[in-house]
């Protein structure tokens, strides 16, 4: 979706339509509008966010028993969702969860974590939003809905069934190197790729 820039702070898509901040939503394009300039979703999202747009969630799911390499990209997922300005929501406990907590935390980002028990001190220190949901694995579909873009890292049953519903919830699901291979999930090598994808898909997400 190619986006232009025009002053002050206007976003439009390739139709000429608005992008209204308060309702997330595509204006019809009046008439005479002047075009812009032309720019990267990324930079795009931030012009957004800047001039108040909604800070949807991005989830970054993989498993608790994560390799080193695992553990490094999910801190750098964090951290790039922390820079582009949204918030974070995990299962806010050890692994990649806490990985990716870190990551985001230190990026100056929210982190939200949504965890198994009902007990909100058992987050990892990164946490600054507990949800103590007391429902035990169920809470993956409390992830995958409250966010419109999932990063996977990693494999295992958790992180596979998070994919599932992501996918079945219609979300962008983004599976990078060491994730399960699922159909219809993108596939990312690096992270400002997966970056670019959640920033393009932003804008998607308003009708």
């Amino acid at each position: 979706m190619p986006l232009t820039l025009t002053l002050p702070d206007i976003l439009r898509d390739d139709a000429g339509r608005r992008f209204d901040t308060a309702s997330h939503r595509w204006l019809p394009a009046e008439s005479g509008w002047a075009a812009g300039v032309q720019i990267p979703a990324q930079d795009a999202l931030r012009v957004a966010l800047r001039v108040g747009a909604r800070r949807l969630p991005v989830g970054v799911i993989g498993p608790n028993d994560a390799s080193a390499s695992e553990l490094a990209m999910a801190e750098a997922a964090g951290r790039g969702i922390a820079q582009l300005g949204l918030p974070l929501i995990c299962g806010g406990r050890g692994g990649c969860m806490q990985a990716a907590s870190r990551g985001a935390a230190e990026a100056g980002g929210l982190v939200i974590g949504v965890l198994p028990s009902t007990d909100p001190l058992s987050a990892n220190p990164f946490v600054s939003v507990p949800v103590a949901s007391g429902i035990g694995e169920a809470r993956n579909a409390i992830i995958a809905s409250a966010c419109f873009a999932l990063v996977a890292v990693g494999g295992g049953h958790g992180t596979l069934s998070e994919i599932a519903l992501g996918l079945k919830m219609e979300r962008l699901v983004i599976t990078m190197p060491d994730a399960n291979r699922v159909d219809g999930a993108l596939e990312c090598s690096v992270i400002d790729t997966a970056m670019d994808a959640i920033a393009e898909r932003y804008f998607r997400v308003a009708p």
